[in-house]
């Protein structure tokens, strides 16, 4: 009897430790403003405003935390980059590093050539590894998806174990950008 409870509490903490956790704003939340080093796409080799410069128009923003950063991340945001494209043709990507901002300008490059991205921007941001003030980002989650339209956050993804099929997750968030 002693060994079934230890099972079943040793169960219980390995379903807690794999437990979904909450980042981003939520949805209906004003979309706050910050600044990113363009490594890739807009603002190549300078600092700019993603927010500002998309003006409302469906945006995926999506922070990823850089030790985290896995082939099966890669295929995710590869994914997004045709069928967000795909779902709303003012849709666009923007893949944000959080962590080393150094390591990631170097890296991103590299990032680009490989996967050789369309309709995806990729920036650094320079702060806290926790991302812009006021958008919540948990560093627990590998990375956070931001959807958002108008102003306003659609929705709020946080992803542990990232791949491809999260994409379709998102993909439902922007159809409701329409």
């Amino acid at each position: 009897m002693t060994r079934l409870l230890c099972v079943v509490a040793l169960f219980g903490l390995v379903v807690t430790a794999r437990a979904d956790v909450a980042s981003g704003p939520k949805a209906g939340d004003k979309v706050e403003d910050f600044k990113a080093f363009g490594a890739i796409g807009l603002f190549e080799g300078k600092e700019g405003s993603y927010v500002a410069e998309r003006k409302g128009e469906p945006t995926v923003f999506v922070f990823v935390q850089s030790e985290h950063f896995t082939r099966p991340m890669a295929r995710m945001l590869k994914e997004l980059d045709t069928k967000s494209k795909e779902t709303n043709e003012k849709a666009m990507t923007v893949a944000v590093w959080l962590g080393d901002p150094d390591a990631a300008k170097e890296r991103l490059p590299r990032i680009q050539m490989s996967l050789n991205f369309a309709n995806t921007s990729l920036g650094v941001f320079e702060g806290e590894k926790s991302g812009p003030n006021n958008w919540g980002i948990n560093t627990d989650a590998h990375c956070t998806v931001v959807v958002t339209h108008n102003g306003k956050v659609v929705e709020s993804i946080a992803l542990q174990s990232v791949n491809e099929t999260d994409a379709k997750k998102v993909v439902e968030a922007i159809k409701k950008a329409k």
